[in-house]
């Protein structure tokens, strides 16, 4: 292998798919890239076996092969250089790289021992902007449950209904659903492992329109020139449209500033309780907020619209502040049914987006 390549062009690619190596793994050969140099063009591979990816770049090249090279290792080398130009020429399996005044030698593996990326059938063929899919993760994904034992509820649920998509994430406290207008023409869901999306959102800028191929067990997100894989979870989602309802007992408008800001400050003692413990008491045009613990107690008011029921319910904080902190209107709606029925909090104007959260039973 003998090349010639932009330094900045190809530590942007590194970091492509350094989002695909495993800190953990346990085969030495995962540890690094795989490096596939024909055509003029660099093609970048990285896999844990969940997630991969594959990305390209243009560069010169005088003599094909292909290496696998440690990530960590050529990535860190790749950014600390500072000319424009990056030589490199791999024989017997040890990379020389130069660029400028410096020169470097590095062991590398074979090329065939390296996995095989995922081979994904066109199952299902789906475009979104990158800017829905940022703002899909970002609103979902904080919601699964981090318990291995329930995996699919670790990931999130894609809905696919022929004219919209609900992206779905719970954990059995809270649940989060980011619906998408889109005419799809088809119905169908699978469970994304939340890690895959957090992943790729890193990678991906605004402008751009990403390509999503489904089939039977993975997912494949398509950019520019880079494929990124991730395996898909199996098994039975919660059907969780049954605890959305149309009526509730009070629905009042609060500002999203005041009462994130009431429940942070109250949450301050309510730290102190394992529970995270803040009780509500929902009054006809106001909602006093308390909290206390041994080393004292806090009492916050926030005004909301009217409304003629009064209702006193109980809820950890820190799932209340989860969902509220990422709402963008500046007021938020508040829907209560009961003392021992969930919470549903939306966007005043825009039914887009629902956060349900249940309450704490308190005793007596």
């Amino acid at each position: 292998m003998l090349i010639k390549v932009n330094r900045k062009e190809l530590t942007k690619h590194i970091s492509i798919v350094q989002k695909a190596i495993s800190q953990r793994t346990t085969m030495q050969i995962l540890e690094g890239i795989k490096i596939t140099a024909k055509d003029n063009t660099l093609i970048l591979a990285a896999t844990d076996t969940e997630i991969s990816i594959k990305t390209k770049l243009n560069a010169i090249v005088e003599r094909e092969g292909e290496i696998v090279i440690n990530s960590r290792l050529f990535g860190d080398i790749v950014r600390k250089l500072e000319n424009d130009i990056i030589n490199i020429n791999v024989e017997n399996y040890t990379m020389n790289l130069k660029c400028g005044d410096s020169i470097f030698n590095i062991s590398t593996q074979k090329a065939d021992e390296y996995p095989d990326l995922p081979k994904v059938e066109d199952d299902i063929k789906l475009d979104i902007s990158a800017k829905d899919l940022k703002n899909i993760v970002k609103k979902t994904t904080f919601a699964v449950s981090n318990d291995e034992s329930r995996i699919v509820f670790t990931g999130v649920f894609m809905d696919i209904k022929k004219n919209f998509i609900n992206f779905v994430a719970l954990d059995g406290f809270r649940l989060a659903i980011q619906k998408l207008e889109k005419e799809t023409g088809i119905e169908n869901s699978i469970i994304i492992p939340s890690r895959s999306l957090n992943e790729f959102v890193k990678i991906i800028d605004n402008d751009i329109d990403v390509t999503l191929n489904i089939s039977k067990n993975n997912i494949v997100f398509k950019f520019d020139n880079t494929i990124f894989y991730s395996t898909l979870l199996s098994g039975e989602f919660f059907s969780y449209s049954a605890l959305l309802r149309d009526e509730h007992k009070i629905s009042t408008i609060v500002s999203k500033r005041e009462f994130q800001f009431a429940v942070e400050r109250a949450s301050l003692l309510a730290r102190e309780d394992r529970a995270n413990l803040i009780k509500l008491n929902v009054l006809e045009n106001h909602i006093n907020i308390k909290s206390n613990s041994e080393i004292g107690d806090v009492f916050e008011k926030v005004k909301t619209s009217e409304h003629e029921e009064i209702l006193d319910i109980a809820f950890n904080s820190r799932y209340i502040l989860d969902g509220v902190k990422i709402l963008e209107s500046e007021d938020i709606v508040l829907n209560f049914t009961d003392s021992v029925n969930p919470l549903i909090i939306t966007e005043k104007g825009d039914d887009s987006y629902i956060y349900l959260v249940l309450p704490v039973r308190l005793a007596g």
